[in-house]
């Protein structure tokens, strides 16, 4: 029996539901003014959410809706690695997207951002010459550029695609017997 079921249409699901949590944090964070660098018990649980607890959530749910759904039972390590990884491309992708029309719509939000973070650097560390400051701002002013955010974004969420895809895919692997 051959499968004609692409491991990419669990993958999409998941992988669009999990960019629209990550664009609803950030929206309510962003409505509710809730600053990560001053409130950092916020900052911390939304990367707890965003690096550990969602990627490995719908990665789990994807392989599984695959395995019990589309594919009578049965899921490969490699479908498993598949799944997980475009799940978090999708995911990374949506969210770095989003980031970047969020930037163009209000770039206050950023300039803002740049200056508080100015001024804990200061805070942190008072030796650091005016100039040292302005290389660390100029440095996080071309990582917020849209034409390295979007791709660095989907490295990292590919990266981390990949590791939890080989957990879960270790966990969940049932390949179908290979009789004839």
């Amino acid at each position: 029996m051959e499968n004609t079921t692409s491991p990419a249409k669990s993958g999409l699901l998941y992988g669009l539901l999990f960019g629209v949590i990550m664009i609803l944090e950030f929206v309510i964070g962003y409505v509710m003014n809730i600053d990560p660098q001053t409130n950092q018990g916020y900052g911390i649980t939304i990367n707890v959410l965003n690096f550990f607890v969602l990627p490995s959530t719908f990665i789990y749910l994807g392989c599984n809706n695959y395995k019990m759904k589309l594919n009578s039972g049965f899921i490969s390590f490699g479908e498993c690695l598949r799944i997980g990884v475009t799940i978090c491309i999708i995911a990374g992708l949506i969210s770095a997207l989003f980031s970047s029309v969020f930037g163009m719509i209000f770039p206050e939000y950023f300039e803002e951002m740049y200056r508080k973070v100015s001024k804990m650097m200061m805070e942190k560390n008072p030796q650091m010459t005016s100039e040292q400051l302005d290389m660390a701002v100029s440095m996080m002013k071309k990582f917020s550029n849209p034409v390295i955010a979007i791709p660095a974004s989907i490295a990292i969420y590919a990266f981390i695609g990949l590791i939890y895809s080989l957990i879960i895919g270790a966990i969940l692997k049932k390949d179908a017997n290979q009789s004839y």
